[in-house]
């Protein structure tokens, strides 16, 4: 038996959540391939099989919160995925020398085997026996793995009528829950008779639903969110500033170019490369902004690490373009793009996520006018951007209706004084109203 055990997690990271298993346990897996997702407050880390075999035992349940190096299950080498007589004993490889239809072996290999019947794919098989005609022929030509059996059983599939993915073409999971989804309608329809009693399935959905209150459990991304969010509150001098931007200029700029870039460059160019560049300018104007306090010293950072904040199903996580002072409008749009896409994915790396400088929000995508954004602690400021609206404004004289942004400033005002804070949005605020100022060096 080869123990699963909590990799290393990343720096100062010690503890995750055990989020999803995607193995059963009899189920054959291929080395290399994942068998539980592991949840940490900043990234999502896969687990997987050193080598090729069969999932023994789950020792960790789903939620359950694990340290580095802990027991996750026990993965038994011996065992492989072989074809299976109509009792599916060799679904999991313990039973790799059985002729089907011959004796049994004295003792199955694993107690995987001994479950794969209980399934109710196979009650009347007598093993030793002949496999019952009714068995489809897929099963004697290819592996089925006994999850997959099981949740086949469960929707009244036909495991049949499923292709395997698997190496030799074993059927997995995923397989059948992909079929099942494929042909929603259809999957009643093919079932016998006896099958038909699985309707009633939505009206207990529906139950559920319907319950006045229901409580889960946080995450530990979650609750490392909230620490940090407190924590930001707590030992922070927090204050708020803000300031209105004429979008015109950027929106006519983006316009001309952004069809261009596309075709040229395969780059979509969204507003948020204009700010990062806009505020890169106004950081080395302003250091302090980019500063991060440690004690009683000041640490000045001469780059910008910028981090944006990007939302997915897990929660709110702010990854760094790396160096962004250094870089052209093109390069940022790219490694934005990047970030965004693994971000929702669930395939941030550590170093995507650690050394952050400063701070872009976009509450603007969601439709928020106007907020104060809680400063990313332990850095000392965050820029607050929000939707652009058309409103009627003065220029020169007279009313003009043009689109405008509210942007803010939340700062630390230990070290960051309240004419930094408000001169550093003007400087935002020039440069987006003249965009061409910070193509042009």
């Amino acid at each position: 038996m080869i123990a699963i055990k909590v990799p290393p997690l990343g720096e100062s990271i010690v503890e995750a959540t055990v989020s999803r298993w995607l193995k059963q346990e009899g189920d054959a897996v291929a080395a290399g391939e994942t068998l539980v997702e592991l949840e940490t407050d900043k990234i999502t880390v896969e687990v997987p099989a050193l080598k090729a075999g069969v999932l023994a035992a789950r020792s960790r349940a789903e939620g359950d919160v694990v340290a580095v190096d802990d027991i996750l299950g026990q993965l038994d080498e011996t065992g492989g995925v072989v074809s299976l007589d109509a009792g599916t004993a060799g679904a999991t490889g313990g039973d790799a020398g059985h002729t089907p239809g011959g004796p049994p072996p004295a003792a199955p290999a694993i107690p995987a085997a001994e479950s794969a019947g209980a399934t109710g794919g196979d009650a009347g098989h007598t093993p030793g026996g002949p496999p019952p005609a009714a068995a489809p022929a897929i099963e004697t030509e290819r592996g089925v793995a006994p999850a997959a059996r099981r949740t086949a059983d469960e929707a009244g599939l036909d495991i049949g009528t499923v292709t395997g993915t698997g190496r030799g073409g074993v059927i997995s999971k995923t397989d059948v829950v992909n079929a099942i989804a494929a042909a929603p309608a259809a999957a009643p329809a093919a079932a016998a008779a006896p099958a038909a009693p699985a309707a009633p399935v939505a009206p207990v959905s529906t139950a559920r639903s319907g319950a006045r209150e229901t409580r889960e459990k946080m995450t530990t991304r979650r609750k490392r969110i909230a620490e940090n969010l407190l924590q930001a509150q707590h030992s922070t001098a927090h204050l708020t500033t803000f300031n209105e931007i004429d979008m015109s200029a950027t929106t006519a700029l983006r316009a001309r170019l952004k069809d261009k870039v596309e075709k040229e460059h395969g780059v979509k160019l969204s507003f948020m490369p204009f700010f990062v560049k806009a505020a890169t300018h106004a950081l080395k104007a302003f250091p302090l902004v980019n500063a991060q306090l440690d004690g009683d010293s000041i640490v000045y950072k001469h780059y910008v690490h910028m981090g944006i904040a990007v939302a997915s199903e897990a929660g709110l996580v702010v990854p760094n373009v790396k160096d962004a002072d250094t870089k052209g409008m093109l390069t940022i749009s790219r490694d934005i793009a990047a970030l965004a896409t693994k971000a929702r994915s669930g395939k941030l790396a550590m170093d995507d996520l650690t050394g952050g400088t400063f701070t872009i929000t976009n509450g603007g995508v969601f439709g928020s006018l106007i907020s104060t954004p809680i400063i990313n602690y332990p850095q000392v400021a965050i820029l607050g951007l929000h939707k652009t609206q058309d409103r009627p404004v003065a220029i020169d004289g007279k009313v003009e209706i043009r689109p405008m942004m509210y942007v803010a400033l939340s700062y630390d005002h230990r070290i960051i004084d309240g004419q930094q804070a408000v001169l550093f949005l003007v400087r935002i605020k020039e440069l987006m109203e003249d965009p061409a100022s910070m193509l042009v060096e």
